[in-house]
């Protein structure tokens, strides 16, 4: 693509991808990551070298159907033409949805002001193989009224250390958990959490406990014991990341600002 250049202009895009081809989110010297990929397409499409930010620092293994980014470009190219202009040099497991323009300013991070993941569990003997790697298949018959029940203890502003994994760099381990539930769609269970921010594995982490609750192997009461004992070794295990999905990232008052001009 010709070098149009032009005011150097910050954009925001909505991407979704299949986090089995990453090695994660960030930057890895020696590891596939979406953040690179990202980059790579910018460099062969634009001649520009520009870091991409997002909003979520997914792990190697997540999905995401709703990542923000953000990036700055010299080129003259509308919102418009950027999405088609970015997917056609992406792999296919990266695709950008939308794209507009944001103050110079604006950061992916400081505007995610709520996350919801989703984790999904496909809950039958046999196992799907079309669900693998895309779902946690767990072959005992789960008791769901049990996991909503236990989910429903974990809602509200509390210190979230019984299910922060160690290596966590988050500065407090406390998080305002807005909702969880858990909904069965045939085999199928959807675990959906929203939370204004969420510690290292922490879903994995809530996962994991909510199956042991389903299981039989631990009860909605004890959960909230485990909470307050802000002790991570009494929690269920970590789920697999392959189950994990980032769903929806709400921004602030800012992100509102600035146009679509290109468009």
């Amino acid at each position: 693509m010709a070098k149009a250049k032009h005011a150097l202009r910050r954009f925001a895009v909505m991407l979704e991808y299949d986090g089995a081809a990453f090695a994660g989110w960030q930057l890895q010297s020696n590891a596939r990551t979406v953040q690179a990929a990202l980059e790579r397409a910018l460099r062969q499409g634009f001649g520009e070298r520009r870091r991409v930010n997002g909003a979520s620092r997914t792990d190697a293994g997540v999905h995401a159907l709703g990542q923000v980014a953000a990036f700055d470009l010299a080129h003259s190219i509308s919102t418009k033409q950027l999405v088609p202009a970015l997917n056609g040099r992406l792999p296919r497991s990266i695709r950008v949805l939308s794209a507009r323009m944001v103050p110079a300013t604006w950061e992916p991070r400081k505007e995610a002001v709520q996350k919801t993941y989703t984790y999904l569990i496909h809950n039958r003997v046999p196992s799907s193989p079309f669900w693998e790697g895309k779902a946690w298949q767990v072959h005992q018959i789960l008791d769901v009224a049990a996991m909503r029940r236990a989910a429903k203890q974990l809602v509200g502003k509390h210190d979230f250390t019984s299910f922060q994994a160690s290596g966590c760099v988050a500065r407090h381990p406390v998080r305002t958990l807005k909702a969880a539930d858990v909904v069965r769609q045939g085999h199928m269970l959807k675990l959906r959490f929203t939370a204004d921010a969420f510690l290292y594995h922490m879903v994995r982490n809530l996962a994991g406990t909510l199956v042991e609750v389903g299981k039989g192997r631990l009860t909605p009461a004890e959960v909230k014991k485990i909470l307050k004992a802000r002790n991570r070794k009494l929690a269920g295990p970590t789920a697999p990341a392959y189950g994990l999905y980032l769903k929806k990232i709400v921004l602030g008052r800012r992100s509102r600002t600035g146009g679509d001009a290109g468009d």
